[in-house]
């Protein structure tokens, strides 16, 4: 059945819990449309994980109408999470599915962005599978945005119209990302982790300055593999020049795997109907027994703040939600159960004010999100560390090995106060 967005949206009742299509998948004219009706709608929760785009019902005065409980938290939603008009749900990436399989979470209404149907009447839930495919499988009324910009990819994402309650046709342009310039201090943590990736290995990294310093540092590498629960673009020339091929992945051998992506229109032509690359659900691709099978996984995750015994801090600043757990823990235990696998946390030394980003303390309220226990190497531009079978003691040297230089004298007084 195909309708307009402000008429498919009246199935949306107050009480309902409603799931937004992840990232560069959010379906704008669906979510514009609920908005909308904010004055009819009372205490909808909506769930969701990071998403592209605007996000009107986080808006002043929209507080009586709807309440999110993000699971990661992006730009759009950070500030009404930090004054409390909405919430955040702390959790794996891996088990995020799970919320709604095993009935924690009932979904009433699931709006999402689709490719339009095939011939044989299936579509495609193209450039994020993540948890969305599980809220869609749950969902007592589904409701699709149909764009034939959505890249049709392979793998779990593929659902039929018969599964579909309303179709909305909204041929728009997915969310892009532009891509600042790198710093120095983000061309210097690349190539030091460059170093440690070993030919053969398989690459977990996310978006941004980091992992595209990083990827801009493989150009002489032979045989990578990707096993990433997202990439953008930065993959894309080691793709093309073969860099990229998964010979040696021993779980999807030759194939990229992933559980979303965003990036420019070039990556969403790219996936487009690539049968190298295979879109799987989060709650398998984030699996750290799946990630282990992989030989050399070397998975490259960044970090708020870490302390001198090794805690890291990838949430939030102080008790302020900045993003969230997402797949961090699920890929620093994988790597570092794969055999020649290299878990990393990688962190410019300061932040924009010039303070230390390694610290005696976490902030008050901070989160650990990567426990001291499972911490391996921490790389800043200043050089690696390797925490892994380390004395506190001796991870304290080699944190302060590698703060920024200004830092590091305070940081040596600050070691008493760790066994005081």
């Amino acid at each position: 059945m195909t309708k307009t967005a402000q008429e498919a949206v009246k199935h949306i009742k107050s009480n309902d819990n409603v799931f937004i299509h992840s990232a560069a998948a959010a379906p704008s004219l669906l979510v514009q449309a609920m908005s909308d009706r904010h004055s009819e709608l009372k205490n909808v929760s909506i769930y969701q994980i990071h998403t592209e785009g605007p996000a009107p019902y986080c808006n002043e005065g929209m507080e009586n109408s709807f309440i999110v409980k993000a699971m990661f938290v992006g730009a759009n939603t950070r500030d009404s999470i930090r004054n409390g008009s909405n919430s955040y749900i702390p959790i794996f990436l891996s088990e995020a599915p799970k919320l709604f399989r095993k009935g924690i979470i009932k979904i009433d209404v699931a709006l999402i962005t689709v490719s339009p149907p095939d011939k044989h009447g299936y579509c495609s839930l193209g450039t994020s599978i993540d948890t969305s495919l599980a809220a869609v499988e749950t969902a007592k009324f589904v409701i699709a945005q149909i764009n034939d910009k959505m890249p049709r990819t392979h793998g779990d994402g593929i659902i039929h119209i018969n599964d579909i309650d309303i179709m909305v046709e909204g041929n728009i342009d997915l969310y892009e990302v532009e891509y600042a310039e790198l710093s120095e201090e983000n061309i210097a943590i690349g190539k030091n982790i460059a170093e440690l990736i070993e030919d053969g290995s398989t690459l977990q990294m996310g978006i941004g300055a980091i992992p595209n310093a990083v990827l801009s540092f493989l150009g002489n590498h032979k045989d990578l593999g990707i096993h990433s629960e997202m990439f953008s673009d930065g993959i894309l020339p080691l793709v093309e020049s073969g860099v990229i091929n998964g010979k040696y992945k021993k779980k999807h051998k030759g194939y990229i795997v992933s559980s979303f992506v965003v990036g420019s229109r070039k990556l969403y032509d790219f996936i487009d109907d690539n049968p190298s690359v295979h879109m799987l659900d989060s709650d398998y691709v984030n699996s750290p027994n799946v990630i282990q099978r992989n030989p050399k996984v070397v998975a490259i995750n960044s970090a708020i703040e870490i302390d001198l015994t090794g805690q890291v801090c990838a949430d939030s600043i102080g008790s302020k939600i900045y993003s969230g757990v997402g797949g961090q823990m699920d890929f620093i235990r994988g790597a570092s159960l794969s055999e020649g696998g290299k878990p990393i946390i990688a962190l410019s030394s300061t932040t924009s004010k010039g303070q230390s980003k390694i610290v005696p303390f976490l902030k008050q309220g901070a989160g650990v999100v990567t426990t001291r226990a499972h911490i391996h190497y921490v790389v800043t531009e200043y050089g690696v560390a390797n925490l892994y079978g380390k004395t506190i003691e001796e991870r304290i040297t080699e944190l302060i090995r590698i703060a920024h230089p200004m830092h590091r004298e305070e940081l040596e007084k600050s070691k008493k106060l760790l066994f005081s």
